[in-house]
């Protein structure tokens, strides 16, 4: 009799403990449920309008530095396609290399100036790198915005964002550009009613080559669009080659052209390097770097 009261008594206890088990996983199942419901589903990843930078650059002591400070600022860009293009007749391993090693998509072109424009005291140059990048642009790219971004500038990362969505030109201050300062459209009451810049020259659009962008689209509206071989002209006369453009079409980027995100810095003008002396150096580590270097 008291073994029987005993099993039952240690039958009531399992079923207890059981009921209490499956009522307790029951309970962590619901709040399991309801804490997935109140997390946020994930969201599709959003592909950004594609950015196309064109650099034009020229053999000098300074270009590897200012490649490298510029493609380490667009290594924070997403979704862009870097033209790099040389003033050269031929290709420098020194700047592939030097791409490679950055690590930002790009192509690069060689673009050489006309041989009559050598000679002139002052010279259009880059003009014929960006309309190499121009050319590129109409038979590749359909989408997305491009810019000219000089190696020798410095650039807030911000202002690449902003340019991207350009449904036609878009502009914004340059900073450290002539006496000024700054280079920037006029802005009264949302609209522009002019440009400040140290020197108008008689220039419809007297802006700095790192102040604007133009999207991809609008360029291909305007198949004759390029840039002159005029030296001090070439910004006025590539937007001239836009019209028909109106200034009320002209998109304000840093905050309605009250920011400063471009500067044109313009890296210290270095003389080209001296002759290594082979006989006392040449069997150390400086016959590697002297590669790298310019020389008159």
């Amino acid at each position: 009799m008291q073994q029987r009261t005993a099993n039952m008594a240690l039958g009531k206890s399992i079923k207890m403990y059981l009921t209490i088990f499956v009522a307790t996983t029951c309970m962590y199942m619901i709040l399991y449920q309801y804490h997935i419901s109140r997390q946020p589903m994930p969201q599709p990843e959003i592909i950004k309008p594609p950015l196309y930078i064109i650099t034009p650059t020229y053999r000098r002591p300074e270009q590897l530095a200012e490649l490298t400070r510029l493609g380490y600022t667009l290594k924070h860009v997403a979704n862009l396609l870097w033209l790099v293009i040389e003033d050269a007749n031929k290709t420098s391993e020194m700047v592939i290399e030097t791409l490679n090693r950055i690590g930002v998509p790009f192509e690069y072109f060689l673009a050489p100036m006309p041989e009559e424009y050598k000679s002139k005291k002052a010279k259009p140059r880059g003009v014929s790198n960006r309309n190499r990048g121009l050319s590129w642009l109409m038979e590749n790219a359909t989408e997305g915005v491009f810019y000219f971004a000089d190696d020798d500038n410095t650039y807030d990362i911000s202002i690449f964002e902003q340019m991207r969505y350009t449904k036609k030109v878009s502009m914004w201050p340059v900073g450290l550009v002539t006496k000024y300062g700054v280079s920037s459209p006029i802005v009264k009451n949302g609209k522009i009613i002019g440009f400040y810049d140290g020197w108008l020259g008689g220039r419809k659009y007297p802006v700095d080559m790192a102040g604007f962008a133009v999207s991809v689209r609008f360029l291909h509206e305007r198949p004759k669009a390029k840039m002159p071989f005029k030296a001090g002209y070439e910004e006025d006369g590539f937007l001239k080659s836009l019209a028909p453009l109106d200034n009320a079409e002209i998109e304000l980027l840093a905050n309605n052209c009250t920011e400063i995100l471009t500067w044109h810095t313009q890296t210290k003008k270095n003389s080209p390097a001296e002759k290594l002396n082979m006989t006392k150096y040449g069997d150390t580590n400086l016959v590697l770097i002297d590669k790298a270097l310019v020389r008159p």
